[in-house]
């Protein structure tokens, strides 16, 4: 599989100077798969530029979507392939919140917060809206594995298996929340443990606290020592705070190869940024799974 990186902003869009290196698009990842077709995980605005790479293919676009807030689907309506005659458009929601998630993306497309009404699209996706995903999951020979995020209003992670190869999407996750816990940290050990690669939340550092304690978003040293814990390959830093810089990443960054010297996992970590593109491959001969960065 080939993950690439559209969106890796969270909360909302932060396009200027100083986010250039790392992107102010707000949450979209792309997978592609073996098979050449495409999981897309979220719609954020960097969805938009997505779109303009698949409106060149003709095969569907499966959106798999985490949860309903705002910077995770506001980039939809300008998600190209939409606008394709007959283009199949799959977008799966997790069944416990379905119809808030369905909601939001398709109400900003009501003539009055966007000039497109959802039911004047060519495309062929409003009877293709999922609650299960078993038949994408059996037609594209992979495997996933859901489980709750700690977030105001809920969502959930997803764990996706190719041919050996892992890769775990936890977006919006507090891992030490005030309110109930829908995941406590040793199930997220267990949920993660010995992934290729973990995308996970690091919006926060213990400067944004208290203020921004129950937000829902994790502080980057709880998430490195995730990582740790649970013996993950890469740990790629994701959602990043729209006040966070890119000299401030690039510390983040500098911090996470110091942490690296004195644990022996993740193997790597890096902060996300849009254009980044991580490959996984099985050897044919077993080992470890290959990972490519560029």
């Amino acid at each position: 599989m080939i993950i690439s990186f559209y969106g890796v902003r969270g909360s909302t869009a932060t396009p200027g100077p100083q986010t250039v290196k790392y992107g102010g698009n707000t949450s979209c990842v792309h997978i592609e798969l073996e098979s050449g077709n495409d999981l897309i995980l979220d719609a954020g605005t960097g969805i938009r530029l997505l779109g303009q790479k698949l409106a060149k293919k003709s095969t569907p676009a499966n959106i798999l979507l985490s949860h309903s807030h705002w910077d995770h689907v506001q980039g939809y309506p300008f998600f190209e392939p939409i606008y394709q005659p007959d283009r199949i458009i799959n977008v799966y929601v997790h069944v416990e919140s379905g119809r808030k998630l369905l909601s939001t993306l398709l109400k900003q497309m009501d003539g009055t917060h966007f000039p497109v009404k959802v039911e004047d699209l060519p495309s062929i996706h409003i009877p293709k809206f999922k609650g299960i995903e078993s038949e994408l999951y059996e037609r594209e020979g992979i495997k996933v594995v859901k489980q709750a995020l700690n977030h105001p209003g809920g969502g959930v992670a997803y764990k996706i298996e190719e041919n050996g190869a892992t890769c775990a999407y936890v977006t919006d996750n507090e891992l030490d929340p005030p309110y109930a816990l829908s995941t406590n940290y040793d199930e997220w050990v267990n949920y993660l443990h010995g992934v290729d690669v973990l995308i996970h939340d690091a919006q926060y550092t213990e400067d944004d606290l208290p203020h921004k304690h129950g937000w829902g978003h994790s502080l980057i040293s709880q998430v490195r020592q995730l990582a740790s814990d649970a013996e993950v390959g890469t740990l790629v830093m994701f959602h990043h705070d729209p006040d966070r810089s890119d000299a401030e990443l690039d510390e983040v960054q500098i911090e996470n190869e110091k942490y690296l010297k004195s644990n022996r996992a993740p193997a790597r970590s890096v902060c996300a940024a849009e254009g980044m593109r991580i490959q996984l491959s099985k050897p044919v001969l077993g080992g470890d799974t290959l990972i490519e960065i560029d």
